[in-house]
């Protein structure tokens, strides 16, 4: 007779205990991406990987180089091999929007880092990239004065870069006497050699000392590309701006070159983020928030406490 009552005993205490999702192991996790080639977007998928191996997940990496068409393909492939969850680095869902559609419909949470937010994602982390490009601009403004002529370096096809560049309209609309005397959609990959060959074209369509004197670059790649420009053409006046914190354009801010400010983003931070709340996802809950922000910082030669002559 006693063992009835200990049974009924325990699934009571069973029935009482709150549940607890265990930590997601073992699962199948595909990383996909256009943008490998990019240092910040690699920076991302390296540090997803480290928060996946402790996780225990397998992680599989896909890059496209730059071809959308292909990406969507993909991604219809790991849909088909039933992975447990999709993460998309640097791209808008709604650029592939029935593949992101067909893996929800498929049950497959997907995340995006660096992306966008979008009905059938779980989860974008990002940085508040309207606020990356008013940070970035407000300070090259500072640096070229109320007068200054700007060459604009962009990539629209980027959500996030989208919102840098919309920050920089509108800082044009406010600042009249500054003016945007050249542009250029950088090419990705070869981000670096396609903004040194504009920036070559553009000094020679606007020569003379003065005619340009500030460069607005969306991420720093097309700052290095165009400072590699200004080098070879040996300009002087002109200062340069990213976004990013890469690690070669803080090096050259530090060394005094035109290169005078970016501002970092956490993309580690991004990634952590990122995976800790799709290890909520995968065991049966939710992530905290549709889209989360990371951390920014603007990095200058004043807060490297560098002085330069």
């Amino acid at each position: 007779m006693r063992q009835p009552v200990l049974a009924a005993a325990v699934a009571g205490l069973i029935t009482a205990l709150p549940f607890v999702p265990a930590d997601a192991a073992g699962e199948k996790v595909a990383l996909l991406t256009p943008y490998l080639a990019a240092v910040a977007t690699a920076e991302m998928v390296d540090s997803f990987k480290t928060e996946a191996g402790a996780m225990d997940w397998q992680v599989d990496v896909v890059d496209t180089a730059g071809d959308l068409p292909a990406l969507a393909s993909r991604v219809e492939d790991v849909v088909a091999a039933k992975v447990d969850a999709i993460v998309l680095f640097s791209i808008d869902p709604a650029q592939i929007q029935a593949q992101v559609d067909a893996a929800k419909a498929a049950g497959i949470p997907v995340v995006t880092i660096d992306g966008a937010k979008n009905d059938s994602t779980v989860l974008n982390v990002t940085s508040d990239n309207y606020v990356l490009g008013k940070t970035m601009t407000e300070f090259l403004f500072s640096q070229i004065g109320p007068d200054g002529k700007i060459v604009r370096f962009f990539h629209s096809a980027h959500p996030g870069v989208r919102q840098r560049e919309i920050a920089l309209d509108d800082a044009l609309k406010t600042n009249p006497g500054i003016t945007e005397v050249g542009n250029h959609y950088v090419q990705v990959p070869g981000q670096i050699e396609d903004s040194r060959a504009a920036m070559d074209a553009i000094l020679l369509a606007n020569p003379g000392e003065g005619a340009i004197t500030g460069v607005w670059a969306a991420w720093d790649e097309p700052g290095i590309g165009a400072k590699l420009s200004i080098d070879a053409a040996g300009r002087n006046g002109i200062v340069i701006a990213g976004i990013d914190g890469n690690p070669q354009a803080i090096e050259l801010i530090k060394g005094c070159t035109q290169y005078v400010g970016t501002v970092r983003q956490g993309f580690g931070e991004m990634s952590k983020i990122a995976a800790a709340e799709l290890n909520k996802v995968l065991a049966g809950g939710s992530a905290a928030e549709a889209e989360m922000y990371a951390p920014v910082d603007l990095i200058t030669r004043e807060s490297l406490g560098v002085t330069c002559p």
